[in-house]
């Protein structure tokens, strides 16, 4: 019986003992153990899968730490994490107090940059080589992993623009595997799989008219052929571009046939592959399926409707619209700042244009926000998925921004629904024509309203722009919330001994805010609580203390929501808590007064 080599392998050095025929046993183990692991505690399996031989001989041929390596968006560096000193640690991988599920920089010293949204290494990998040279350390070697999907990023183009002008020490590996979250779009993955089946004229290779030393496509899982190439790109000077060609989810037969289900599954079976399916009969919906039902509804009641995502099909939902009307919903590929602009386009044109960012990746897109929609007031439709805590992606990814940084932009509208039947109804309000840009953040997950679908789905109601809405009524307190997260507050306030003295106010526009009602609001109630799944500083509870100051208003007022940190990674409802907006919290802080 074999032995097991990586209970062996503690850091590279310790790989870089090993016969180079004995690599493969390695990566079989490595394999195998990010399978039983994530099969349990749930995380990115297919890309992780897709990259093992080429993490394994990264790590055997150049001399990490000190050589640099970059995992664009990160993903795919959980074989890089148990082969640098964490595989004792990895089942704490995306909980909370545990591991990150992205490369960081103060987890690791083998963490060079950290990472979560994609197409920044090749950017980071040329800024860290330029300083070695400059301070005359020419040996180090610099190198950016890098997917086709993420290298059709603008940013990447960016970075290799510039690169390619320098004599900077700089190894590009492109990973190409057809497929980011979704299949991978546009021009250049047409260009790459020219290359890939020997139909693009080597004349016409636009790595090497960037002035790069291309190689390749060779075979990403085949370790001698890799192995031989990057010993050899080790010494050649100046930048380098080499082209692998993997599969995702190599190694586990469902995970290769299936890369979008596989890319992030939830818990499955270690041996079979098969998925445990979640029991999800009579539950509420998910926000970006009530998003995506509906935006097709009404598309084909209205020719006008376009719908936009950058690499989020699956995940906003919107691949429902792209398999019904696919000339009226566009993926656009990894480009969410030609996203933005796009929508923008279109709208002067007169159509109405649904552009659905998640919430942290529109922070990649705001110059566009600003200067190409809200400056010119066009009536663009950004519909904010996973906005608030998102959970296990952590700090990277989590949307708790995005008030605070649409808030200061004039011309925006900003609303936030309580839950499903508000974001069909403002879905539907929307297209009805609107004078302003607006915004819509929504949460990952489901809903509150069990059978949503079949007992509310098509009842439109036109909502009534810049109004708050009374919940509840109450004596003393008032809790002002915007969002999703008022519904903690009515539950919490159905538990609370007090709840008589507490009154309810659901602000779902946060911009613009509903005076008349604050009027009344400030008026007879000595304490104000605002609550948002959002950043403190900026956010909805600054915009009500902007109002009482510029009132003269003196009410006590108490605002809670995302402190002035960065959150990590754990459950939404171990973040909640940690924000203290969480149902427990909350009780606690109405039954014992506010301060």
């Amino acid at each position: 019986m074999k032995s097991n080599l990586l209970s062996n392998i503690y850091n590279p050095a310790d790989l870089r003992l090993l016969k180079e025929e004995q690599l493969t046993q390695v990566a079989q183990e490595l394999r195998q153990f990010i399978i039983d692991v994530v099969s349990v505690k749930e995380g990115h399996l297919g890309a992780s899968l897709g990259v093992i031989e080429l993490t394994i001989a990264l790590h055997y041929v150049f001399n990490t730490p000190e050589d640099l390596l970059v995992w664009d968006v990160g993903h795919q560096a959980y074989g890089h994490k148990i082969l640098t000193e964490r595989r004792e640690i990895f089942h704490t991988n995306r909980q909370i107090d545990g591991i990150s599920g992205f490369p960081k920089r103060s987890e690791s010293i083998y963490d060079t940059f950290g990472v979560g949204h994609s197409s920044t290494s090749i950017s980071a990998a040329l800024g860290m080589a330029i300083a070695s040279k400059l301070k005359g350390d020419l040996d180090k070697q610099h190198v950016a992993i890098i997917g086709d999907a993420s290298i059709a990023s603008g940013m990447a183009f960016e970075g290799l623009n510039h690169a390619g002008v320098t004599d900077a020490n700089l190894l590009v590996i492109l990973n190409d595997n057809a497929i980011g979250i979704d299949p991978s779009v546009g021009a250049l993955k047409q260009y790459l799989t020219a290359v890939k089946e020997g139909k693009n004229p080597k004349k016409n290779n636009m790595i090497k008219s960037l002035n790069f030393d291309y190689s390749g496509p060779i075979d990403g899982h085949d370790f001698p052929t890799l192995i031989k190439e990057l010993k050899r790109l080790k010494d050649i000077k100046g930048p380098k571009f080499l082209h692998i060609v993997t599969t995702k989810g190599k190694g586990l037969q469902q995970a290769e046939e299936n890369q979008v289900k596989y890319h992030a599954p939830g818990k499955f079976d270690a041996l079979t592959g098969e998925i445990h399916l979640k029991q999800e009969e009579n539950l509420p919906p998910k926000y970006q399926d009530v998003f995506g039902l509906t935006i097709l509804d009404l598309a084909k009641k209205n020719e006008k409707i376009i719908g936009i995502t950058p690499a989020m099909p699956s995940g906003s939902s919107l691949k429902f619209m792209m398999d019904e009307l696919p000339d009226r919903a566009f993926d656009v590929g990894i480009a969410e700042q030609h996203a933005v602009t796009l929508a923008a386009g279109m709208a002067t044109q007169g159509m109405i244009v649904y552009c659905n960012i998640y919430s942290t990746f529109l922070q990649r897109a705001y110059d566009q926000v600003i200067h190409d929609v809200a400056l010119q007031n066009l009536p663009v439709i950004f519909c904010l998925d996973r906005a608030g805590l998102v959970g296990e992606d952590g700090a990277t990814h989590h949307g708790v921004f995005d008030i605070a940084y649409l808030r200061s932009i004039p011309n925006m509208i900003i609303y936030a629904p309580l839950n499903e039947i508000e974001l069909q109804n403002i879905l539907y309000t929307a297209q009805l024509g609107l004078n302003h840009p607006i915004a819509i953040r929504y949460p990952r997950g489901r809903g509150v309203i069990p059978n949503w679908e079949v007992e509310n789905f098509g009842h439109y109601k036109k909502i009534n722009f810049g109004k708050a809405e009374c919940l509840k009524d109450g004596t003393e307190v008032a809790v002002l919330s915007a969002g999703t997260i008022g519904n903690n507050v009515i539950e919490a306030l159905k538990e609370c001994p007090n709840s008589e003295a507490i009154a309810h106010y659901n602000f779902s526009f946060i911009k613009p805010l509903d005076i008349n009602t604050l009027n009344t609001i400030f008026s007879n109630f000595k304490t104000i609580i605002t609550i948002e799944d959002g950043v403190k500083k900026g956010g909805f509870g600054s915009a009500i203390l902007e109002f009482a100051a510029s009132n003269n208003f003196k009410n006590d007022i108490e605002i809670l929501g995302v402190p002035d940190e960065f959150i990590e990674h754990g459950t939404v409802a171990q973040l909640q808590q940690l924000c203290k907006v969480d149902v427990k919290s909350l009780i606690n802080l109405f039954s014992n007064g506010s301060k």
